[in-house]
């Protein structure tokens, strides 16, 4: 059955659209999904199968083609997972993972968020999925991080903390409003005064900042859970903020609107959520964080005009990953990929060495019009265009300016004068020029057009 599974949003480089808070957490690839049974579903084959804190997902590993959507198991439809059972036998087999999914009445796996039937899968059958592992991968850390996600119950984050905030409210106002005489506290315990009190005091409030500073700084772990919440709360804000500005009404303060629009791009390069790392993608680590990429720079692509340098698409998305950082070499070989998969982006080096990262709907002859409008303006005739006079009319760093000037000169639209003040780039007259009647000048043309910016310079 093709609709056993949910299905998962997929993004334009393969890559699963995450749920609200959801962190991917392990990646296993040649990984088959099998129905104990064989009658609730078609085995699916040889795919890549994605941990996150929310779902199980699987994804074909087909790397000629990008694949549209992911098959997805909620961990909130799992009501076992069975312990691996090493043997004889289990040596000479690929590892496997049984786990035990319920069932909706309907046929399908059973999704809380759909709304169909209890919240608790009360009344639903269950089935037994095994997943064949016949990739490289360590099968024994993805059971484990399989056994803490689904103990964690992270989807469940959202519902509690919502009522834990009126909760903790109650406790809070009742504690204030309590009675507060007498030589006992509310718990029992005898209140110290005096001298001894305000030691006492003094102590536990250094106990506490102490135990405060352990559990910050003990575990690694804990410090990136921390960092993980800050992304998602920059996220909200950001959210908050866009949907804020599309509501605006035509007589906005441009100095208002400007901040907002200052603040949504703090927010958008404050981090990734869920970022790739060798820990949680194994072998598999260029593949997935090549498809990451290419979702990531889709946005600093639109605001630079669909080409962006190499070196600053490299800091914008350390910038983002915040602790994951990534060598340059791991962003060299992951742009590579890109020739391999069917993302909307690709890697471009120019004939200097320069490398770029661009859309592949860019196209140069959009901005070779726009170069050859600028070198046909009357100060450009006398004076000719220099790589920033070119970068601030194309709104674009020097180095890119200059890269796309030489490219106009080898197409034969720019001819190029150096000097000790550097490059400077001239309209092409050549063209224009009858090689029979080398001294006849037409009444129109760009020609025309030079002589009569010359001769007024003079």
């Amino acid at each position: 059955m093709s609709n056993f599974f949910s299905k998962a949003e997929v993004t334009s480089s393969g890559r699963p659209v995450f749920l609200h808070n959801e962190v991917e957490c392990h990646l296993l690839s040649g990984v088959d999904l099998e129905p104990e049974d064989h009658h609730h579903f078609t085995p699916l084959k040889s795919g890549i199968l994605i941990l996150t804190t929310h779902r199980l997902l699987w994804l074909h590993s087909s790397s000629a083609t990008t694949p549209t959507s992911a098959s997805a198991i909620p961990l909130a439809a799992i009501s076992h997972i069975f312990s691996s059972r090493k043997s004889l036998k289990s040596v000479f087999h690929s590892p496997r993972i049984r786990f035990q999914v319920l069932v909706s009445p309907d046929g399908r796996v059973f999704d809380p968020g759909s709304g169909s039937g209890s919240s608790s899968g009360s009344g639903s059958r269950s089935v037994v999925v095994t997943a064949v592992i016949r990739g490289k991968g360590d099968s024994d850390g993805f059971l484990v991080k399989f056994w803490d996600s689904w103990r964690a119950r992270a989807w469940e984050s959202n519902e509690t903390s919502g009522s834990g905030s009126g909760s903790g409210l109650a406790s809070g106002s009742e504690a204030v409003t309590g009675t507060g005489g007498g030589l006992y506290s509310r718990d029992g315990s005898l209140r110290m005064v005096g001298v001894a009190g305000i030691l006492r005091k003094e102590q536990q409030m250094w106990e506490s900042t102490d135990k405060s500073l352990q559990d910050a700084f003990q575990d690694l772990n804990a410090l990136m859970g921390k960092a993980k919440e800050m992304v998602m709360l920059a996220e909200k804000m950001r959210q908050k903020l866009l949907s804020g500005t599309s509501s605006q009404t035509s007589g906005a303060n441009d100095e208002d609107m400007g901040s907002k629009e200052e603040m949504q791009d703090w927010l958008l390069s404050v981090g990734i959520i869920s970022p790739v790392t060798k820990e949680s993608a194994g072998a598999l680590y260029h593949q997935q964080l090549s498809r990451q990429l290419a979702d990531f720079v889709r946005t600093p692509l639109e605001r630079a005009g669909g080409m962006i340098n190499l070196i600053d698409a490299y800091c914008l998305f350390n910038r983002a990953r915040g602790t994951e950082l990534i060598s340059p070499d791991d962003m060299l070989q992951a742009c590579s990929l890109w020739e391999k998969f069917d993302v909307p982006v690709m890697l471009r080096k120019f004939d200097s060495g320069v490398m770029v990262i661009q859309n592949k709907s860019h196209s140069d002859d959009e901005v070779f019009a726009r170069i050859k409008s600028l070198a046909a303006k009357p100060e450009a005739l006398r004076n000719g265009v220099s790589p920033t006079d070119a970068a601030m009319s194309l709104g674009i760093a020097p180095a890119m300016a200059k890269e796309h000037l030489l490219t106009a000169e080898s197409k034969g639209l720019l001819c190029r004068d150096i000097s000790p003040d550097g490059f400077r780039f001239y309209i092409n007259l050549f063209p224009e020029i009858d090689p029979l009647n080398i001294y006849f000048v037409k009444d129109y043309g760009i020609c025309s057009t030079w002589i009569k910016a010359v001769s007024t310079s003079g």
